[in-house]
């Protein structure tokens, strides 16, 4: 299916992010891992050693010059991109009252304007080779609260609407754009987690980064061109179950 295909994950360090590598990898495709952290060197290392076709790159994408760099190199490399998985991303969880300008700016500009930039520049190459994929990972979290989340909210909320304009917008370059809100993935030991940790979940458990990539794999096969500007809640059901406190 992703045989001769170049797909780019951002992010590719992390527990999704390795689930995503893994499953582009393992469907055939070229995949350039983005990440700012060097682990990733690490990580594509082991999958080269199993003979994927997986390629590094290091890149802060909360600096706008390093994204368009690197997708100038990414052209020049492999000359098409086919598939973008958005998926970098983190949060700052401190009370609206001590949150600064720059921690805000910080998760904005990492979280929301990267996922732009990586979205105009992915698409460029896109519409010159018949069109492309863009999944963008947002959160449950764009669609309910806890405290202290502002910042993190307010990015993965405004992907949401990146997702869907963006779709409009690339729809006549045959360029598809979804988002995907996982709810609880864990990323750490699934062993520790408790009863009471699946029981929220109407499916009967907690999420693992495998149910990420299975969705992925979905809205960009090239035969689910029909799906295009959708937000795919993958969470269990949790966010659709009513949770009461005795």
């Amino acid at each position: 299916m992703y045989q001769g295909k170049v797909v780019v994950i951002t992010g590719a360090s992390g527990g999704i992010g390795r689930a995503l590598l893994q499953a582009y990898a393992e469907q055939g495709a070229t995949v350039v891992a983005v990440d700012k952290a060097k682990e990733v060197e690490v990580v594509t290392s082991r999958l080269q050693a199993q003979k994927y076709d997986v390629h590094p790159y290091v890149c802060n994408l909360s600096v706008p010059d390093e994204i368009v760099k690197m997708f100038e190199q990414i052209g020049e490399s492999f000359g098409r991109m086919d598939v973008l998985i958005n998926n970098a991303g983190f949060g700052i969880f401190v009370s609206p009252y001590d949150l600064t300008v720059e921690q805000w700016d910080d998760v904005i500009h990492t979280n929301l304007r990267g996922t732009f930039l990586c979205s105009r520049e992915a698409a460029k190459m896109m519409r010159t080779h018949g069109g492309g994929a863009i999944v963008n990972i947002s959160s449950t979290r764009a669609l309910m609260s806890e405290a202290n989340s502002e910042a993190y909210a307010a990015s993965k909320g405004g992907i949401l609407s990146l997702t869907h304009a963006l779709a409009v917008s690339l729809g006549p370059d045959r360029i598809t754009v979804n988002a995907i809100c996982p709810g609880w993935i864990e990323t750490g030991d699934y062993e520790q987690l408790r009863d009471e940790d699946h029981a929220q979940h109407p499916s009967g458990r907690v999420g693992k980064p495998d149910d990420i990539a299975r969705a992925c794999l979905y809205l960009t096969n090239p035969d689910n061109h029909f799906v295009t500007g959708i937000q795919l809640v993958v969470d269990g059901g949790m966010t659709r179950k009513m949770i009461y406190v005795e």
